[in-house]
């Protein structure tokens, strides 16, 4: 007998709701509490459990309330603080991008340059050359050599005196380990 009373008592609550729907009316309202908040302690004023229930619920929702508005402040600065940081990200990569730009042409500047000095100096005669790079810097002089035409290269150090052209091999071989 238990199993056809269930379906009698659904349909007994669910005809006055489908008929709420039928009729347009809004079903959630009338489900609501209708009572504002300082009504609900009418009748019970003389509860003192009711009366501190209700002033500890009211400071719980202000205290819910102060910490909503403490997270919409923080939100703003949070917002505020990262659009500072897109923009302060943003005149970085600008800054890196000049510098990378400015440094690029000055290493191409420099490469041109060196590439006209070892030009020259493939140009010169190796006796000549060999007198000026011995009074050059001996890792500035080791770049040279190791930059213009091999057959050049050996005629110069075949120029050069036999502890000079000692110590601009050891410093090409210097070169070449720190450049893998």
């Amino acid at each position: 007998m238990a199993k056809p009373l269930m379906p009698i008592l659904a349909l007994i609550f669910a005809l006055p709701a489908a008929a709420m729907v039928w009729q347009g009316q809004d079903v959630l309202r009338s489900f609501a509490a209708n009572a504002a908040p300082t009504d609900l302690l009418q009748g019970c004023g003389d509860v003192p459990e009711a009366v501190a229930l209700a002033e500890e619920l009211r400071d719980r929702a202000l205290r819910i309330e102060r910490y909503m508005e403490a997270i919409d402040s923080r939100k703003a600065d949070l917002v505020t603080a990262e659009e500072t940081l897109r923009q302060r990200l943003d005149e970085l990569r600008n800054q890196k991008n000049s510098i990378t730009a400015r440094s690029t042409q000055s290493s191409d500047a420099v490469r041109k340059d060196i590439d006209r000095l070892v030009a020259l100096y493939d140009q010169m005669k190796p006796a000549e050359a060999a007198a000026i790079l011995t009074n050059l810097p001996a890792d500035f002089a080791a770049e040279i050599l190791m930059r213009v035409q091999p057959e050049a290269g050996a005629r110069i150090i075949a120029a050069v005196e036999p502890r000079q052209a000692a110590l601009l091999t050891a410093q090409m071989g210097a070169r070449s380990v720190r450049q893998p």
